[in-house]
């Protein structure tokens, strides 16, 4: 049996377990802060300045997660939540990105309580097919 060889740029953060699965909720939970105040009657716009210099004011959901500048690949799946959300629906792309997020803030309470991961997925399956 050969060694597995694993090539990663300088500086990747190759850490596991519990602590790695905390630090990817709370940079989803990061995300999720920054357009929660957009949903609803009273939803705030955001004001968001690219590299350019260039400035947009939008309290859409859509608009501003394409906007976002997200390295952290967790992270990077709500935009892809609401990317998709916006080419099936063309709307909710904030509510759905807010809900995962309330899923993921529930896991990270079972998570520090020992609950494994694979516990947790298995319940929201059955969850899915009641």
């Amino acid at each position: 049996m050969q060694p597995q060889i694993i090539l990663m740029k300088e500086g990747t953060d190759s850490s596991q377990g519990k602590p790695q699965l905390i630090s990817n909720i709370n940079a989803c939970a990061a995300v999720v802060d920054a357009i929660r105040t957009t949903l609803g009657p009273r939803g705030m716009d955001k004001l968001i300045v690219d590299t350019k210099g260039q400035a947009t004011i939008s309290n859409d959901g859509a608009t501003i997660m394409k906007q976002l500048d997200i390295v952290h690949p967790a992270a990077k799946i709500l935009v892809d939540i609401a990317k998709s959300q916006d080419a099936e629906v063309g709307d909710g792309t904030t509510t759905v990105v807010l809900l995962a997020g309330q899923f993921l803030e529930q896991c990270k309470t079972l998570i520090e309580e020992g609950v494994h991961p694979h516990a947790i997925i298995r319940a929201f399956r059955r969850a899915t097919n009641l």
